[in-house]
């Protein structure tokens, strides 16, 4: 909590953050659901291991650093890891003691995913790499929440056949090479057809910064999201999609007392944020 990035998002109202490995590699690893407060990583964390990551796209690596080479070949790498993943769960559970596979770290995990412990979480912003994802998720029987999506705008209706939770690219994204489609009202068109969404900030290497979730979200009621709309994407509908809804998400007794004051309408450019409560505890008061 003392890293200053931490605190300057933590200055702007962000209580609870969910965060892990940049999107890449084939398979990048967990990610993990935070407070932006506590001096010891036991007191900020909330959930340790939340979902596991993969990526479809053109520039996707493979877990030894080098690329798939063709998209038929990644999807067939990724399956491959699920089978080999299947393969081990049901080796371990139907070995007697001491005579199962060596212990698996890697397929450990690909395991809670293939038993629904695990979400998986795919980003994927080419169309046919969101219907790649879903015939993935039909096929080992996933739970997946796709993340990006810059084109999702293009498969609304198999998204919502799918059932899928959508985690949108930040609306401030730069449109080129894979995110070349992507639209400043794609949260609209989602929400609009009854998909459920959350928005997301962004990291990008020339940036000094991460960019901070609520002006996402501003950029994206200024798109056709309703105020109250674009408010959920970043607290109670991102808290439903992360399953912590329970603890965080919105003000009501039994919950987290996480609170972000200020001084006017959120979104709106003018307005500060004045203090930032988590768990009770007033953590900035400086008006930022």
């Amino acid at each position: 909590a003392s890293e200053r990035l931490v605190e300057w998002v933590r200055g702007f109202g962000i209580t609870t953050i969910h965060t892990g490995h940049a999107p890449g590699t084939l398979v990048s690893g967990q990610t993990m659901i935070v407070k932006t407060a506590g001096s010891t990583v036991d007191e900020a964390v909330i959930v340790p291991a939340a979902m596991v990551t993969a990526t479809l796209a053109d520039a996707a690596r493979g877990g030894d650093g080098g690329a798939p080479g063709t998209r038929g070949r990644m999807v067939a790498m990724l399956r491959a890891e699920l089978i080999k993943a299947r393969d081990y769960v049901e080796r371990r559970a139907t070995a007697d003691a001491g005579s199962g596979p060596a212990p698996d770290l890697r397929l450990d995990t690909l395991g809670r995913v293939l038993e629904g412990e695990l979400p998986l979480l795919v980003t994927a912003h080419r169309a046919r790499d969101i219907m790649t994802a879903f015939r993935l998720a039909t096929e080992f029987e996933l739970d997946i929440v796709l993340d990006g999506a810059a084109e999702a705008h293009l498969v609304i209706d198999e998204i919502k056949q799918a059932g899928v939770p959508v985690i949108i690219h930040p609306t401030m994204y730069r449109a080129t090479g894979e995110t070349e489609n992507l639209s400043f009202e794609t949260a609209a068109k989602l929400k609009d057809a009854g998909i459920q969404i959350a928005l997301q900030s962004g990291f990008e290497s020339y940036v000094p910064r991460t960019r901070v979730v609520l002006f996402e979200a501003g950029v994206a009621a200024a798109h056709g999201l309703e105020f109250e709309e674009a408010l959920a994407t970043i607290t109670v509908d991102a808290a439903k999609i992360l399953g912590v809804d329970d603890r965080v998400g919105s003000l009501e007794v039994g919950k987290d007392a996480d609170v972000a004051l200020f001084d006017g309408d959120p979104f709106d450019y003018t307005s500060h944020c004045i203090g930032v409560i988590i768990d009770g505890v007033v953590v900035s008061e400086e008006v930022r």
